[in-house]
């Protein structure tokens, strides 16, 4: 039986937006797991010890001969590997049985219109696969990967790769009675946030919180005015069930809170404050309002709009046709 290596961002992660993008990587590679074995190794920790690479120790070889070896989606890519705490926990040392890796999903951060050192490149461009295009978040990343030499393509987010025209006209266009929110955690309390906090509760029956991320509650705690807002777990299966459940809107900070909520067929209006949200908004035409504009929020709250997203099936397609166990 053949193996299949996923390489998983939600792992010792802090934001559970890294475990709504693995579910979905999950579910799009679901036609190639068929009679074969998964394999999961983290992305945020190392996934070996250089001494083990060394040896090539068998538990070593059953990873580097793995039939294909995904990396799932977040913000991984970045210009400079020899940092403190690189997204991708790898190293001269160790990446070795990791070669052939294939992006899903994947986006680059914060720099990556740069230049790309010479030891960063020099790692990607032997870990990465020349074989395969990668299917990558948004334009910018793509860019990032072809000054790699390597092949790629705009394929959006993969959260987003379940919503056809058809799916998204099941989403309602009309106000709910209760609505979730998000923030972003901040060294300081923003004023913006608490006028997005403010509107909601002008404007909704019931008013709920989801922190996404590690310190988003003890952020949240810092507003006034709260105590009426019901605050969810802080686990993907606890937004799930609320999602399931309730007719709700989403209004928030976070991109893939808004996006797990379209797929809920929830109507969702996401904040838009990085260049993450601005990026895929740019070509996908979410349902963005920039924080600087949080003034227009009650309007569009109180009005009727469609979700609309736009997404380009055919280089998705594209993307996994290069499978041929995919039916595409």
């Amino acid at each position: 039986m053949e193996n299949i290596l996923v390489l998983d961002t939600s792992f010792a992660s802090m934001n559970r937006g890294d475990d709504i993008i693995m579910e979905c990587v999950r579910e799009e590679l679901q036609p190639l797991m068929k009679n074969r074995y998964e394999l999961d190794l983290p992305t945020h920790i190392a996934q070996f010890h250089w001494y083990q690479v060394l040896r090539n120790s068998t538990y070593v070889k059953v990873f580097r001969n793995c039939k294909y070896k995904f990396v799932g989606g977040s913000n991984l890519l970045i210009p400079r590997l020899m940092t403190h705490f690189p997204q991708w926990n790898i190293n001269i040392f160790n990446y070795q049985p990791l070669n052939g890796c294939i992006l899903v999903g994947v986006g680059a951060g914060q720099g990556a219109e740069g230049s790309i050192d010479w030891y960063s490149k020099y790692i990607y461009t032997r870990m990465l696969n020349r074989e395969y295009y990668h299917s990558m978040r948004d334009e910018r990343s793509k860019r990032y990967v072809e000054r790699l030499g390597l092949k790629a393509l705009n394929t959006g987010c993969v959260t987003m790769w379940k919503l056809t025209p058809e799916f998204c006209k099941t989403i309602t266009v009309k106000k709910s009675d209760k609505v979730v929110f998000t923030l972003k955690s901040r060294p300081a309390l923003d004023q913006k946030d608490q006028t997005l906090i403010n509107i909601l509760l002008k404007n909704y029956r019931d008013v709920y919180f989801w922190p996404q991320s590690i310190y988003d509650y003890d952020y949240f705690r810092s507003f006034n005015d709260i105590e009426s807002i019901n605050v969810l777990q802080p686990t993907k299966r606890a937004y799930d069930d609320y999602l399931s459940e309730y007719e709700t809107d989403y209004v928030g900070l976070r991109l893939h809170g808004g996006i797990y909520a379209m797929r809920h067929r929830r109507r969702a209006i996401i904040i838009a404050i990085d260049e993450r949200a601005r990026a895929i908004n740019e070509k996908n035409h979410l349902n963005c309002l920039e924080k600087d504009c949080i003034g227009e929020l009650e309007g569009m709250i109180n009005s009727d709009f469609p979700t609309e997203v736009v997404m380009d099936f055919d280089v998705i397609n594209q993307w996994k046709a290069q499978f041929k166990d995919y039916d595409v």
